[in-house]
């Protein structure tokens, strides 16, 4: 027991020690078997892809979630409710909204057509130009979400590792690798069985960094009672749009966010592919909100808890760290120098293993639609469906390095996790999710029309994301604001895509034999 305390109480010098790593590298070592495994009996690309489309609805939902979240929350959460304030954490407030929307107005259109490619979809109504357009996008998209993911984690295990900055190329790479190989033997049936095990060590994780800060400090004290001082101020709602966050922002944004990703991104709509039926579909969707719905408040405790845990206990902080300006730092910090031995081991794992949840699946789901839109659709012949699915498993290796390499450009975006993440992986959701939105919802849009309404979209996404380095104004790095809230890019860019889109649509219309089709 004293030992323990000790522990928890002095930073050691070494941080994590042998039998923390051995566990993650057992860890790595299981999931490689699992890929293994789940690819031996692999002869086609449904099964590679969707699992034959008949897979377990909650093994599905609980992958939906380790997708979309994964290491982005798992850092971001803790570190926005510790250095920024907790409104955050009512986003879960739009999830029984969210799943009316997606479960009864978006699956049974999208369960009717059992594709490989959600992007499929786009071509039998608008042409196979708006098709490629949003298979561009979704490249974008997904390429840059999982660049910015690996990047974060890598970050963090140098910080637990107290490594200089230039170590974070060797643990990207050491991250991808694993996660190319079991993704790239195993598909989908891989990727969702390691996603179940990946989302038990995330969750458990933050247990016992809540369980070890509540024993630490004689029970719940931690729990904040009064606004902190270096919280920022976090209105209901503003008229000053370079306020960074509100209550309306957050439950709005969270919103468009769910509905977008669900309607038009090819890592969620493969999921749903890859379930039976309408019902099943519901169901995958009920646990992917009902996860993370628990997990989303388990980490808004332990930001608490750290908050509380180092305003207690300040001499326990790493010189240089500050509960405001290195907020994000604060979490893999306590992990590697505040929980024993073992434990640090297991935390870790989780935080490897959110990481590795979202390679895997934007691998697999990339890999998807290279294949289904641009190969097979632009008339690539396969000599075999053997042959089909070790052109897959070629393609997932090659995402993988791709994906490896683009992580070093995450460092130039400015802000804290919540921020970057929103200016980088949230950038063009609802440019794509507008282009589902004309297919399938409007008989007036024109492919022409729906062009210009996604660019004109992109160009409003971008100018509000970048609005510091654009604008005069530019962004305080000392309060971390810019002109324009990251908070309106999903809104305001939905508003001028979908007007702009029915504008040159009405002026520019589908011609007659486009019509007749």
């Amino acid at each position: 027991m004293i030992l323990l305390s000790q522990t928890l109480n002095t930073p050691p010098p070494q941080g994590l020690l042998f039998v923390d790593w051995s566990i993650i590298a057992l860890y790595a070592g299981l999931t490689i078997f699992l890929g293994w495994w789940y690819g031996r009996s692999q002869t086609s690309t449904k099964e590679y892809f969707v699992g034959s489309g008949a897979m377990n609805p909650w093994l599905v939902g609980v992958s939906l979630f380790a997708t979309l979240l994964s290491t982005i929350t798992y850092l971001s959460k803790p570190g926005e409710m510790l250095g920024k304030g907790p409104v955050v954490m009512v986003d879960i407030l739009m999830y029984p909204l969210v799943f009316l929307v997606v479960a009864f107005w978006l699956l049974p259109i999208y369960m009717k057509h059992k594709v490989t490619s959600a992007y499929e979809l786009l071509e039998n109504r608008l042409g196979i130009g708006i098709r490629l357009l949003a298979v561009g996008l979704f490249l974008i998209l997904r390429l840059v979400w999982m660049s910015l993911l690996i990047y974060l984690t890598a970050k963090a295990i140098t910080t637990m590792c107290g490594l200089d900055k230039k170590w974070i190329i060797a643990v990207v790479i050491a991250a991808g690798t694993v996660s190319m190989i079991y993704t790239s033997l195993g598909g989908m049936r891989a990727v969702v069985i390691t996603d179940l095990i990946q989302t038990i060590l995330l969750y458990g994780g933050a247990l016992l960094v809540i369980g070890t800060v509540t024993w630490k400090m004689g029970g719940v004290s931690w729990f904040p009672t009064q606004w902190k001082p270096h919280w920022d101020q976090q209105p209901f709602f503003s008229f000053d749009i370079s306020t960074r966050i509100t209550v309306f922002g957050t439950l709005l944004s969270m919103f468009l966010w769910f509905v977008g990703t669900s309607g038009s991104d090819q890592v969620s709509v493969q999921r749903f592919m890859s379930t039976k039926d309408v019902s099943a579909a519901r169901r995958a969707l009920g646990m992917q909100l009902g996860v993370g719905a628990l997990v989303g408040l388990t980490l808004s405790l332990v930001g608490f808890a750290l908050l509380g845990f180092f305003e207690a206990n300040p001499g326990s902080l790493a010189p240089g760290l500050s509960l405001k300006g290195n907020a994000d730092e604060i979490f893999p910090y306590f992990i590697a120098y505040h929980l024993p031995p073992v434990v640090s081991g297991l935390v870790v794992s989780g935080l490897f293993a959110a990481a590795m949840s979202s390679i895997d699946s934007g691998v697999n789901s990339i890999t998807a639609v290279v294949m289904t839109d641009l190969m097979e659709r632009l008339g690539w012949k396969f000599s075999s469906e053997g042959g089909h699915v070790r052109w897959a498993k070629i393609l997932a290796l090659v995402v993988g390095i791709l994906v490896v390499c683009l992580s070093t450009l995450a460092a130039y975006v400015p802000g804290n996790i919540t921020a970057v993440t929103n200016k980088t992986v949230n950038l063009f959701t609802m440019p794509l999710f507008c282009l589902f939105f004309f297919a399938l919802f409007s008989r007036q849009a024109s492919p022409v029309g729906v062009a210009i309404g996604t660019i004109c979209g992109m160009l409003t996404a971008i100018l509000i994301a970048f609005s510091g380095p654009i604008f005069i104004a530019g962004f305080d790095p000392k309060t971390q604001h810019d002109p324009v809230s990251f908070q309106w890019i999903a809104p305001v860019t939905l508003i001028v895509n979908l007007t702009t889109g029915y504008f040159f649509s009405w002026l520019i219309p589908r011609r007659t034999h486009t019509q007749a089709a």
